[in-house]
Order: C-alpha cells, then structure tokens, then sequence
C-alpha cells in the first residue's frame, strides 16, 4: 500500500460515510461536479461495504461446512 494510501475502513465506517454520500447527493443542492466526485466516493465505499459482508459469508459457509463435515463424521461414525 502506498504511503498516501488510507487503510480500508471498516465496514461501520464505510457504511455510515456511505449513508452521508446518499443523503448529499439526495439532496439535489450539490453542484454536477461535487455530485460526480460524490458518486464514485459511493461506489468506492459500496464496494468496500460489499467485500466486508463477501467475506463474513465466506467465514459463515466454512463454518457451516466444518459443522456439517463434523456432523456426517458423527453420524458416519454411530452407524459403526
């Protein structure tokens, strides 16, 4: 990462900075220019937003699976 990089945010933050992106932008009284910096500031925090719950789903379906492997072992393993 380059040094004027700023670390990714968290998904809290990146949500409530992406809540006041919308309500900016909803307004209507942002100029076209500070509505398109607006708009990909948008996307971008949408994006992060989205990489955070991409991942926490991963996590949830390994868990999930992990269980599911465990419980078939069980079961596999009471037949015997």
């Amino acid at each position: 990462m380059a040094a004027d990089e700023q670390p990714e945010l968290s998904y809290e933050q990146a949500r409530a900075e992406l809540a006041d992106v919308v309500t900016k932008l909803e307004s209507g009284g942002v100029p076209l220019a500070d509505s398109m910096q607006l708009w990909q500031r948008g996307e971008k925090l949408a994006r992060i937003c989205q990489g955070w719950l991409d991942g926490v789903r991963a996590t949830i379906d390994k868990a999930r699976q992990a269980d599911q492997a465990a419980s078939d072992a069980g079961e596999i393993a009471d037949d015997e």
